[in-house]
């Protein structure tokens, strides 16, 4: 949509902004600010109104909606195998507004969106409700889940990102220099460009084992200068509110992997910890009846499968 009081570079930034904020808006991190931000730029012009619902309906369009008229479309990387619960390619062509009301029109929002960083080529789901497994993301990484995982993959221009929602998974990342993978687990965050490591989660706690490679480790992602590196054989551990995450030494053949082959394994572990770990194998969970049940001490090696 054209506008007098507005020439094309203005126009183009007001797009651009309406780009950005349908990606703040959908992120999982956006704040109160950010959102009362958000409504002070959308009363500021009725422009800004119809770039940010035009922007919106691009983000719905999934890879089955083609655009009215096609342009060359960036790549998007399709899995060959282990497809996923919910993939959707946003070959996020625009809309604009014509007269007064919003139509498709010429692909330059979503490459915008794409070439700014703001908007994914590829976006996939995954979840391992009933058994692990193993999937191979987008770009080339394998992801494998354990029981009752969840989690999202999307690729930047700039960025892998993955948002661990729940459960655990063991990440063996394509070494990409340029392109470094994120994994956002909790109120904090992981980044590589190359390597194998753990996140296991469970509300809001998280703890990150490496086996090899180097990642760094943030307890709070809105302040990723507070991040900490870990080489192979340490654990990372944080929760919501911590300002830095506590590392530890571990072997990578401890409980923390144990899993991958169909075990539990605990080392003198209160029975608190150790309850998370073992009621995603069961269908009814087990409650505690007091904290002194708690305390109790758990030791031993338990068969999953």
């Amino acid at each position: 949509m054209s506008d007098p009081l507005f020439s094309k570079a203005e126009h183009d930034a007001i797009t651009d902004a309406a780009a950005h904020w349908c990606m703040r808006l959908h992120a999982e991190d956006c704040t109160a600010a950010e959102r009362k931000a958000f409504e002070q730029w959308l009363k500021a012009h009725p422009l800004h109104a119809v770039e940010y619902e035009a922007m919106r309906e691009v983000w719905d369009i999934t890879g089955q909606i083609e655009p009215l008229n096609p342009a060359p479309a960036l790549p998007i990387q399709a899995t060959q195998s282990n497809q996923p619960v919910l993939r959707r390619k946003r070959r996020v062509a625009p809309l604009a507004a014509a007269a007064a009301v919003i139509a498709l029109a010429v692909p330059v929002t979503g490459y915008v969106g794409w070439n700014q960083g703001w908007l994914p080529d590829t976006y996939e789901s995954y979840n391992a409700d009933t058994a692990t497994r193993l999937v191979v993301l987008a770009d080339g990484s394998r992801a494998e889940l354990n029981l009752g995982t969840e989690l999202t993959y999307a690729n930047y221009k700039d960025r892998r990102s993955v948002t661990l929602k729940k459960g655990e998974a063991f990440f063996e990342v394509s070494h990409d220099n340029t392109h470094p993978f994120v994994v956002d687990a909790g109120k904090g965050s992981i980044k590589v460009t190359g390597t194998r490591f753990n996140v296991w989660m469970y509300q809001d706690q998280v703890r990150v084992t490496l086996v090899e490679g180097s990642v760094q480790v943030s307890s709070d992602r809105a302040h990723p200068s507070s991040s900490h590196h870990l080489d192979p054989g340490m654990q990372a551990s944080y929760k919501a509110g911590d300002d830095a995450p506590l590392i530890s030494q571990t072997d990578t053949k401890d409980s923390s992997l144990a899993w991958r082959n169909g075990k539990l394994i605990f080392n003198d572990l209160p029975l608190s910890q150790a309850l998370p770990l073992i009621n995603r194998y069961l269908q009814t969970p087990i409650l505690l009846a007091d904290t002194a049940t708690g305390a109790m001490r758990l030791g031993g090696s338990f068969n999953t499968r």
